[in-house]
């Protein structure tokens, strides 16, 4: 028999001995179950988000003293958030409900956005073989999903792998066993239970979408790239392909696009069901890398969670960014509502209040492009908008001794200034009327064709009125709110000509709202918030990229949204075979609106000049160059708390550039030396174009 001391001396082996975590998917359930992301775990831990996914997908294991601290934490929330029963998993068929379901009708009357729910961090691991009868089951999913939409239990999309798996937002993975494409629609279509709905009571439910892999496109007989030039310039697979064979001969329709990167297929509705669903061939670049950095060589289950939070915060994508920014403005403002025939008492579609409509329109000559038929069939010869961003460089010559010695040239960027100019954006929703010397008003929406030359400003500041910052040299046309800007500094404006729009109406306003949301959510996912300091603030941009880039890829498609969907109000002709004069596909839709595309850049050019009017009556700083939401100016240091201005108690003075994460409020875009800005400058170059340490893309909207 055992002595007292050998027994002591074993306990106190076993007290001594590393803890032991519970398995890798139970650390996960109880962090969804307490509501706390990867990144805020890994900043409490004092560790990297990457680290905490690892330790939830069982790839390694945390040291002392990090791992006592873990285990406490997970005692703790395994204390508050006990494990359910071991209910057998039901199938994905038994699952989803019945799809005649309607969620209940907003009492908003332009955009019922729904409340975004948390962000699921999690990843789950690759499930293993499994065997040839799949019961699609979905993974765990955290709690605070109950208030997703009863007919779309699974969320808005999938991301297809070819082993079959599915992999949809929350962390769960369906089984799916189509093998044709065919197979894949109608699978998504009657069991999968995915889905969105719609972001206005007048609006359409959002499709669902299947990403499909490499693996996955292959599995389903298509080509794993886009293969021969007829092929990548058309950006679609030719109608003779099999695939494309196999869904026409099936009933199904593709629409004018074809089958290419994203594809959709659809049969006529059935009542008020849709009968469609979009795909996104990632092989075949669906997801552009300047929109979407890095989220085409993530595992799927990442690249489920990227787009679902996207899905969730801005819309399913239904295309590029530019295109879903486009198609979040239909469906935050549908263009039909249902009306009452007085003479038959049916709902009928009719005109929804502050939309575009369901017709395109004509925009006035002067709001056109050259090549549209408005110009070349009336031979319209009296000019163009030119509201476009600046792309201005202080000449070297007007640099005082002072600025030159100065160490340091700081850039700061303004937070998606395109969206901060959408707010409260009145714009013109009928069709031009065309006026001769009319009074000028400021709060009616249109062109005017007036002189400002006699405005004298600054020559160290660039004019607010063009988009070079060169003085205007004669009468012009501009868009109201910078003919508005010169009555603000004082001046008398009297147009020649105008052309106006009766019905106005801030079309904007719920699109600026969900992106404006969007954007802080994910900031704030990513550690930036509203309530830090400035200090504190410029610290966090430093490191946002790295806590998690998974969410800093939703950043960067939201900012990519926001300017791709005013750059499509305005989108020119492509191919080589366009003659001008024709009409050409975008044309079609009530969504081509220059002269909004030209209210939104033009009052963005104007709060820039504001704020750098203000600056130089503050500060008496001057900037050395503009590059559409760019600035950069001469500093004693290397960070902007060196020469913004702040109240002697510390708060920043309003009306000049503002640190903070909100939109048209700055960040720190790059610090170079002063010696580099001038030498640049003296060639002929912008140094806000290069002042990150690359080439920037000019935000100009298009």
């Amino acid at each position: 028999m055992a002595s007292e001391e050998e027994l002591f001396a074993s306990v106190d082996a076993l007290l001594n001995e590393e803890p032991h975590l519970p398995p890798p998917a139970e650390r996960a359930r109880l962090r969804e179950a307490a509501g706390i992301t990867q990144a805020r775990l890994a900043t409490a831990l004092k560790t990297t988000t990457q680290s905490v996914k690892n330790w939830e997908n069982g790839r390694s294991e945390p040291k002392s003293p990090r791992l006592d601290a873990y285990q406490r934490l997970l005692n703790g929330w395994a204390a508050k958030y006990p494990a359910p029963g071991n209910a057998p998993a039901a199938s994905v068929a038994a699952m989803a409900p019945a799809a005649s379901g309607e969620p209940a009708a907003s009492t908003g009357e332009t955009a019922d956005v729904p409340h975004a729910p948390a962000v699921a961090a999690a990843t789950p691991a690759r499930p293993a073989d499994r065997p040839a009868a799949a019961s699609r089951r979905p993974a765990p999913r955290k709690a605070v999903q109950s208030a997703a939409d009863p007919r779309f239990p699974h969320g808005p999309l999938a991301v297809l792998d070819g082993d079959g798996s599915a992999y949809g937002t929350g962390g769960i993975v369906l089984d799916c066993p189509a093998t044709t494409v065919v197979e894949l629609v109608e699978w998504t279509l009657h069991e999968s239970g995915l889905g969105a709905p719609k972001l206005n009571r007048h609006g359409k439910d959002s499709d669902p979408l299947i990403v499909l892999t490499a693996a996955a496109a292959v599995k389903l007989g298509l080509p794993e790239r886009l293969e021969g030039h007829e092929q990548r310039r058309s950006l679609r697979l030719p109608e003779d392909h099999p695939v494309v064979k196999q869904v026409v001969k099936a009933k199904w329709r593709l629409t004018q696009r074809g089958f290419g990167p994203w594809a959709r297929i659809y049969r006529k509705a059935q009542g008020r069901e849709r009968q469609c669903v979009q795909l996104a061939i990632l092989s075949w670049d669906a997801l552009d890398e300047r929109a979407w950095p890095g989220v085409t060589e993530m595992e799927p289950a990442d690249i489920a969670r990227v787009l679902g939070v996207y899905a969730t915060r801005v819309i399913t994508p239904r295309g590029s960014t530019a295109v879903s920014g486009l198609e979040l403005m239909t469906a935050l403002r549908p263009p039909t509502r249902a009306v009452r025939d007085e003479a038959s008492g049916n709902w009928v579609p009719g005109h929804n209040p502050g939309s575009l409509g369901t017709e395109p329109m004509d925009p006035a000559p002067p709001e056109a492009t050259p090549e549209h038929p408005v110009v070349v069939d009336s031979g319209w010869r009296g000019g163009f908008l030119n509201e476009e961003a600046y792309q201005w460089v202080r000449p070297v010559e007007l640099l005082s001794d002072e600025e030159c010695t100065l160490p340091y040239a700081v850039g700061l960027d303004l937070n998606t200034a395109f969206l901060a100019a959408a707010a409260r954006l009145v714009v013109g929703l009928s069709a031009p009327d065309h006026f001769r010397a009319p009074t000028f008003n400021p709060k009616i929406p249109g062109s005017w064709l007036v002189d400002l030359s006699h405005i004298e400003v600054n020559p160290r500041l660039p004019s607010p009125f063009t988009p070079d910052g060169t003085r205007p040299t004669g009468p012009a046309w501009y868009q109201t709110h910078t003919v508005a800007y010169a009555q603000e500094l004082g001046y008398n404006v009297t147009p020649l000509e105008a052309y106006l729009r009766r019905e106005t109406g801030a079309y904007l306003d719920p699109w600026h709202d969900r992106l404006k949301e969007a954007y802080a959510d994910t900031l704030a996912d990513l550690g930036v918030t509203k309530e830090l300091t400035d200090v504190e603030f410029l610290t966090a941009m430093e490191r946002y990229k790295d806590a998690d880039p998974a969410m800093a890829a939703v950043l960067a498609a939201i900012k990519a949204t926001v300017k791709g969907g005013i750059g499509k109000l305005r989108e020119r002709p492509q191919g080589k075979r366009y003659k001008e004069g024709e009409r050409w596909p975008a044309l079609q839709r009530p969504t081509w609106r220059p002269d909004i595309r030209a209210a939104v850049i033009s009052k963005a050019r104007v709060n820039m000049h504001r704020k750098l009017a203000n600056m130089a009556r503050m500060t008496g700083l001057y900037p050395l160059a503009v590059l559409s939401d760019c600035v950069v100016y001469p500093s004693s240091g290397d960070s902007p708390l060196d020469f913004l201005p702040y109240a002697a108690s510390g708060k920043p003075q309003p009306g000049a550039f503002r640190l903070g994460p909100n939109p048209g409020l700055a960040k720190l875009e790059g610090v170079q030396t002063m010696l580099w800005a001038v030498d640049l400058m003296e060639k002929g170059y912008n140094p806000a174009r290069h002042i990150k340490g690359g080439d920037a893309v000019l935000d100009e909207g298009e």
